[in-house]
């Protein structure tokens, strides 16, 4: 049997990052033959990982990459099974290295396949997972390029970047700031102008008959009943319906006696209310729609336009 210097047991660890025990049972069975051992730790990774394919992996974390000038930047995230794994700082540091090799990748196919240490990122998950225990995936992967690009982490568990048009004065901030947002609200699209029309009218259905069904109960029980919208998109909202809108907010006025005189004071608002209880779905899945998370006085499109910057994009990815 080979003697098994604790040196060649550290380089195995160095390079595989598996335990003191596992590398030496690997480098004996190898007898002393480094590249033999990585492999016995390989196949013992690919036997961990085909036991736990079916496992569920939601946890993990998400990294970003963003180079120097600005004008690219990738999301990606690493999953495993629990908490535990996910806050380990080798564990962190294998999402950080994969995030390097996989700046110039373009989909999730291409990062697996990118080299790491000599093996595929594919190959290095299985070595892993043999180490670790637990299953290990990519679990999302997002490519983004602009002018500028910046971006933002929270927790280690949702990341964002955000393209803007110009590299301006104020291009950094808004990048993060309008990042934070997408990080937190999650946005799906840029603007209620990018829906498709029979999406807003699926949703329009789908939302009415939910509250239509609430209502039931709610009326049984003798509750107060919930408001049907007429529309959930500024998209939906046409000149004629703006018209409509007006004209019934006049005939109001009128058998309210209120003076003609003051409707032009009085209309305006009525109009941005109308507006306002019209629009749910821009809201929650419009990015330059929603209210700005840091003054819910502007939406993120005034936001950004105060600054004098220009949102063409943004990526999103999340731990589950």
């Amino acid at each position: 049997m080979a003697k098994i210097s604790a040196a060649e047991v550290g380089k195995l660890r160095k390079t595989t990052g598996a335990g003191m025990m596992d590398c030496k049972k690997a480098l004996v069975e190898a007898e002393g033959d480094f590249d033999k051992a990585i492999e016995i730790l390989r196949k013992k990774g690919q036997k961990v990982a085909a036991k736990r394919a079916d496992r569920d992996s939601s946890e993990g974390v998400v990294v970003a990459n963003i180079n120097d000038s600005n004008t690219r930047g990738i999301l990606l995230s690493l999953n495993c099974e629990t908490d535990f794994v996910a806050k380990n700082d080798s564990y962190v540091e294998l999402a950080n290295k994969i995030a390097e090799v996989a700046f110039n990748c373009n989909s999730k196919e291409e990062v697996l396949a990118a080299d790491l240490d000599g093996m595929t990122v594919e190959e290095k998950l299985i070595e892993q997972t043999g180490v670790i225990g637990e299953k290990l995936e990519i679990g999302g992967f997002e490519a983004f390029e602009a002018p500028f690009v910046g971006g933002y982490v929270h927790g280690n568990k949702i990341g964002a970047l955000t393209g803007l048009s110009t590299a301006s004065d104020h291009a950094e901030e808004v990048a993060k700031s309008v990042s934070m947002q997408v990080a937190s609200m999650g946005a799906t699209t840029l603007s209620y102008k990018d829906f498709d029309p029979a999406f807003v009218q699926s949703e329009t259905e789908s939302r009415i008959a939910a509250i239509e069904k609430d209502n039931i109960e709610r009326g049984r029980l003798g509750k107060n009943l919930l408001n049907i919208p007429q529309f959930i998109s500024r998209s939906q909202l046409t000149d004629e319906a703006l018209a409509t809108a007006k004209a019934n907010y006049e005939a109001e006025l009128k058998e309210e006696g209120k003076p003609e005189a003051i409707w032009d004071r009085i209309i305006p608002g009525k109009i941005e209310r109308f507006i306002a209880d019209n629009t749910s779905l821009d809201k929650e899945q419009a990015l330059l729609d929603q209210d700005y998370i840091m003054d819910d006085k502007k939406t993120v499109a005034q936001y950004v336009e105060s600054k004098g910057a220009d949102v063409v994009g943004f990526k999103r990815v999340s731990i589950a």
